[in-house]
């Protein structure tokens, strides 16, 4: 009798609970777990960083950069972010990479990551109606940063004072509009000449789409106006598209672009190419590309460390233009190896407008290990070696600490 009296009051209780739902939480308990009004930004990097440029000094930089800001919970859509950015070297026996800056000693290699303070990115944001609107200093990334990106390798990145739009109304569409006024360098505010912050007129386009089943497609105009005495040279238009795609086991990526007004005194016009094949093995992963720039093709505001090797020995004329054409047939493979560790290796092959002339070649080597969410390790090596006169044969090495909270 007692055992049949507790299991119908075992049966009471669960067909109670089963109609009630989840007790709704105590008022205090429900004010806990909102998002805060404000939450603080944190970043902060310190990295060795070791070059041997040829036919200048070797050197050597221990950097740490501090990212401190903020940003706010939305308030009808309405928010805010507000973020400084601070660089200081402990270790200055380097060329921070441009006339007016600190280190400045032009017999170095050159480490473009000086010492700065300025104001990263300050921006009021609205989001509704499927639309995200940004008004103010901001990072811009479109698509693998080939042509728009931040530049976040080095210390102070590049960053935007801009009006940026995205929208999603169509499905599996989003496009992108950016009026950039001012792009605000790596070389930070101390820098003079061509170096300096540049001032202009860009309107950057931007589309992708994914409404087709395992493919994204891509399409993007940018037409770049800068103010004359600080980037002479560097005016573009450039009309591009991409795609990207998996195909028996294969991931595809194809890019192609044309530009107007190319070269260092925009009377040229050339293509842009960018393909490769990536086949993962479990966790690893092969990929097999060629990049090619036809002479000069100018790619001013992109993530130039991305491409062409981390030695950065093609960075500077890739920047502007000045090349006479610029070729990379590149083999990347990653494995893990032990306790979280990814090494990443890769040979790249470079060539000029005729693909097949030999500007040299380079290696890199990547170990990566991120220990949590806040903390993340990277170690690199870059070489470049080269006997054509336009480029210098160049090593880097580097560690890093990465926290971010």
């Amino acid at each position: 009798m007692k055992h049949h009296l507790t299991s119908l009051l075992a049966l009471a209780a669960t067909t109670v609970i089963a109609e009630a739902g989840t007790p709704a939480p105590s008022p205090e308990i429900a004010a806990a777990t909102e998002a805060p009004w404000i939450t603080p930004l944190v970043d902060i990097r310190l990295r060795y960083e070791f070059a041997d440029v040829d036919g200048l000094d070797p050197s050597h930089a221990l950097t740490i950069r501090e990212r401190l800001g903020f940003k706010t919970k939305a308030w009808h859509g309405f928010s805010l972010l507000a973020e400084g950015e601070f660089t200081q070297a402990i270790v200055d026996d380097y060329y921070g990479g441009a006339p007016g800056v600190d280190p400045n000693d032009v017999r170095n290699s050159f480490i473009n990551d000086p010492e700065n303070a300025e104001l990263n990115q300050a921006y009021l944001q609205y989001t509704g109606f499927d639309t995200t609107v940004k008004i103010g200093r901001q990072r811009i990334i479109y698509d693998n940063a080939a042509f728009i990106g931040n530049v976040g390798w080095r210390q102070n990145e590049q960053t935007y004072d801009a009006v940026s739009l995205s929208n999603t109304s169509i499905p599996g569409l989003t496009l992108n509009y950016s009026y950039v006024d001012q792009v605000n360098r790596v070389f930070g505010e101390d820098a003079t000449g061509i170096f300096e912050n540049a001032p202009g007129e860009i309107h950057l386009f931007n589309a992708s789409y994914t409404g087709i089943k395992g493919v994204t497609l891509g399409g993007y105009i940018y037409d770049m106006s800068f103010d004359d005495g600080v980037t002479v040279g560097w005016d573009n238009q450039t009309y591009g598209v991409s795609g990207k795609g998996t195909v028996a086991g294969l991931t595809l990526y194809g890019e192609l672009a044309y530009q107007d007004e190319a070269g260092p005194l925009n009377n040229e016009e050339g293509l842009y190419a960018h393909f490769n094949v990536t086949k993962a093995f479990g966790t690893q992963s092969l990929v097999v590309g060629v990049e090619h720039l036809d002479a000069g093709v100018q790619t001013p505001l992109c993530t130039v460390h991305v491409f062409n090797g981390y030695a950065d020995a093609t960075d500077a004329r890739r920047i502007n233009g000045t090349h006479g054409g610029l070729t990379d047939t590149y083999v990347s493979y990653m494995v893990p190896i032990f306790c979280g560790i990814k090494w990443t290796n890769a040979v790249h092959l470079f060539g000029d407008n005729a693909i097949s002339n030999d500007l040299g070649f380079g290696v890199d080597s990547v170990l990566a290990k991120k220990f949590d969410d806040h903390f993340t390790a990277i170690g690199k090596l870059g070489y470049f070696d080269t006997s054509d006169a336009l480029y210098k044969s160049t090593t880097r090495v580097s560690v890093e600490l990465n926290y971010t909270f």
